[in-house]
C-alpha cells in the first residue's frame, strides 16, 4: 500500500498544525477528499477532512493508527468507504469484516464515541456491483444495531433516480464521483442525522 504514502503524508501535515484538536472527523475515500467544502459546511463542528483518495476500507484500517496518531479524543468520526474494496474485486464479507476491525481499532483508541458510517453510494461506474453494494450495505447497517454508538447514514435510495438507476444530477462526468448537486444532497443528510452530532442531538440542523 506503499502508493497511499504521499496522501498519508499530507494528512500528518495538515494534522501537525492544527491549533486545536478536531471534534469531527471525517475519515475514508476520494468522496471526502474531493468534497472541497466539507470543512466549512461543517465549520461549528470543529471538523477535518481526513480522506486520502483511492482508499478501500482495508487501507483505512490498516493505516487507522499512523493517522490518528497524533489526534486527541474526538467528539465523533464519520467514515465513507468500501467501495474501492468492492471495486477491486474483494467479496462484501470481507468489506464487513474491514467495517468490524476499524470500529475496534475506534473503540480501542477513543472509547465509545460517536461512530457513524455512510453507505456505499449507488453510481453509473459500479452499476454493475449494485447487488454486491447493497448486500455490503445491508449487513452494516445489521452492525450498527450491536453497537448504540455506531451509526448507519443510508443514502443509497436516495441517489437513484424514478427508473431506479442512478441520478446522473449527482455526478460528475466520470459517472463516479460527486457532483456539486451530490454534495449539497450529502449534506442536507447528514446535518439531519443528529447522533453524527451529540453536541446538538435533540436539535435540527
Amino acid at each position: 500500500m506503499f502508493w497511499f504514502n504521499e496522501d498519508l503524508q499530507r494528512l500528518e501535515n495538515e494534522i501537525a498544525i492544527l491549533k486545536n484538536n478536531p471534534k469531527l472527523i471525517f475519515y475514508g475515500s476520494s468522496t471526502f477528499t474531493l468534497w472541497t467544502e466539507l470543512t466549512t459546511v461543517f465549520n461549528d463542528y470543529s471538523p477535518i477532512n481526513l480522506g486520502f483518495g483511492g482508499s478501500t476500507l482495508a487501507s483505512c484500517t490498516w493505516f487507522f493508527n499512523r493517522v490518528f496518531a497524533n489526534i486527541k479524543k474526538p467528539e465523533a468520526i464519520i467514515i465513507y468507504a468500501g467501495e474501492n474494496d468492492l471495486g477491486e474485486g474483494r467479496h462484501p464479507e470481507e468489506v464487513i469484516l474491514f467495517v468490524e476491525n476499524i470500529l475496534a481499532k475506534i473503540r480501542n483508541k477513543y472509547g465509545n464515541i460517536p461512530c457513524t458510517i455512510i453507505s456505499i453510494k449507488p453510481s453509473f461506474n459500479r452499476w454493475h456491483l449494485s447487488g454486491s453494494i447493497q448486500f455490503t450495505n445491508n449487513n452494516i447497517q445489521k452492525l450498527t444495531t450491536k453497537d448504540p454508538n455506531f451509526h448507519f447514514i443510508d443514502i443509497y435510495d436516495l441517489m437513484l433516480d424514478k427508473e431506479g438507476n442512478p441520478n446522473p444530477d449527482y455526478y460528475i462526468e466520470d459517472g463516479l464521483h460527486l457532483s456539486a448537486a451530490g454534495y449539497q444532497l450529502w449534506t442536507e443528510v447528514l446535518k439531519n442525522h443528529p447522533e453524527i452530532f451529540p453536541q446538538k442531538k435533540h436539535q435540527k440542523i
